[in-house]
């Protein structure tokens, strides 16, 4: 069974991070985006002509074509649509953040559940090459019993920065960075904050970050990120009882996509960080060069039309997404008070 999929919304998130990994998806079908604007709407009918196009949501839902939708609108419109859409009977992907805050969060999870629907949060960063190969190794015990990671996500990318209050990069980059960690060590039970904020015509706007997370069982994370500091920085080290890993990564499907390639091309060699680019283990055996695992967030959306045909949870669920949203309240609030707050 094919899952029939829309798009609400064609910025940057719908053309380069949805729409690819949908037509690259097995058992999914790009059949519908949501555009309003003529230039967006010509842009959609080049890249992809055999797609219904509509004006609004209601129209999609009314005509019937769609199985779930994908809703990649700016943040302060997300939670508006995604209970339309879900009204209308339809399995919904929600952009991050998803919800304007935790509560936010259970509401939309509590609307899934009575309108009959599957809600998934697209944390699709969890499907990185860098975090796949930290996953493998952990769950392969190569590190033994795992301490602390720390994560820095670095830009050099201001036009993409959202500004105002509703935008900032914490809940940009910081919701997949704290996802990130939540995966790979389990929920938090602290969160230490620092922002960096910069004056901007819509508002104050926090621009970078740096976060601590002590986890209940003991480990901890350290992650930052920035896109106003004119450099491009992609870093992971992970540090456990029988050695430690250090990898520098290119971003390599985010850079493939907007190099104009897409991952239907070429499947089997898609998402893999270049060996220039394999991360180091170093043990008491010595330091050794670790292949990468494949980055594929098309995967994302086989396990989502998987979990619809089987009535399974969605591979990111509402709750994943509300326990990441709990730390950035939490870290914001850290940061406003320079306080250790517990959750």
């Amino acid at each position: 069974m094919t899952i029939k999929f829309g798009i609400v919304g064609y910025g940057t998130g719908g053309q380069h991070f949805h729409a690819p990994f949908i037509h690259a998806a097995e058992n999914c079908e790009l059949t519908a985006i949501v555009a309003r604007a003529p230039d967006t709407v010509a842009k959609v009918k080049a890249d992809w002509p055999a797609v219904q196009i509509f004006s609004s949501l209601g129209d999609l839902i009314g005509s019937g074509c769609c199985d779930a939708v994908t809703i990649t609108t700016p943040p302060e419109t997300r939670k508006d649509l995604v209970l339309e859409a879900m009204e209308g009977g339809l399995h919904v992907i929600a952009d991050k953040p998803f919800a304007p805050n935790a509560d936010g969060a259970l509401l939309l999870h509590e609307a899934a559940k009575t309108f009959g629907v599957t809600l998934g949060v697209y944390h699709n960063r969890r499907w990185d090459s860098d975090i796949q190969t930290v996953a493998k190794l952990i769950n392969d015990h190569r590190l033994g019993d795992i301490w602390r990671i720390h994560s820095c996500m670095e830009f050099d990318d201001p036009a993409t920065l959202e500004a105002g209050p509703t935008g900032g990069l914490l809940r940009d980059l910081g919701s997949h960075l704290v996802d990130q960690m939540l995966w790979l060590l389990g929920p938090v039970m602290s969160v230490h904050c620092q922002l960096d904020h910069v004056d901007l015509p819509e508002g104050s706007t926090d621009a970078g970050f740096t976060i601590t997370l002590v986890h209940v069982n003991g480990k901890h994370s350290h992650i930052s990120a920035s896109k106003l500091n004119r450099f491009n920085h992609r870093e992971l080290r992970v540090f456990g009882s029988l050695g430690g890993y250090v990898s520098c990564g290119t971003d390599i499907q985010a850079q493939s996509i907007f190099a104009g390639q897409r991952p239907q091309m070429n499947l089997d060699t898609w998402g893999y960080e270049p060996e220039s680019h394999w991360g180091s283990l170093s043990t008491l055996e010595g330091t050794q060069r670790v292949p990468a695992e494949q980055g594929n967030y098309h995967d994302y959306y086989r396990q989502f039309a998987e979990s619809i045909r089987n009535g399974t949870q969605p591979p990111v669920t509402a709750l994943d997404g509300f326990e990441t949203l709990k730390v950035l309240d939490a870290a914001r609030l850290s940061a406003e008070t320079g306080t250790l707050v517990s959750i």
